[in-house]
């Protein structure tokens, strides 16, 4: 499998598997950290109806009543064809909240892959790039979009961002 996360930040892990970031919206990831400081394994069973995992392993769930949908990007420069791959997922979120489904986004520790879905989410609902921003790093933790890379393609627009990324050769 070719690599999908960072290694070189040096922030702490996430003191817990997942939280609420707008009613029925949860951010989290597969990984947590203790308060003893050891990394713990987030196992989803059913506790969402719709799981969104922008980075998989095997044994992470979700439980089989669970809907999930999986679209892995790095924690890195994304293409516009990933740009897409992230309102498409954002829209999938929607959808499933418009529909009143509770809806986990999760990618390793749950900072800046699945907090660029859920603020692209929040956009979509209404909220400015910076309010999605920090309405995401109120809930999950002030690491979360800690990828400025991330945090410039919500303030241009994803389509913008996407237009751009695509002129490199």
């Amino acid at each position: 499998m070719k690599k999908t996360r960072q290694r070189d930040r040096d922030v702490p892990g996430p003191p817990s598997p997942w939280e609420e970031i707008a009613p029925g919206l949860w951010m989290g990831g597969h990984y947590w950290t203790d308060p003893a400081g050891d990394m713990r394994a987030v196992v989803v069973g059913d506790e969402f109806d719709l799981v969104i995992s922008l980075f998989t392993r095997t044994g992470h769930g979700p439980g089989p009543r669970a809907e999930h949908v999986v679209g892995e990007i790095p924690d890195a420069a994304l293409t516009a064809e990933q740009l897409h791959t992230v309102q498409r997922l954002a829209r999938t979120a929607t959808l499933a909240l418009d529909s009143g489904l509770s809806t986990l986004v999760r990618c390793h520790s749950g900072y800046n892959r699945s907090g660029l879905v859920v603020a692209q989410c929040l956009v979509d609902r209404g909220l400015t790039p910076a309010e999605a921003i920090t309405r995401v790093r109120r809930g999950r933790s002030p690491w979360a979009l800690n990828n400025e890379a991330f945090t410039a393609y919500l303030a241009a627009g994803l389509d913008t961002a996407a237009l751009l990324v695509g002129l490199d050769p």
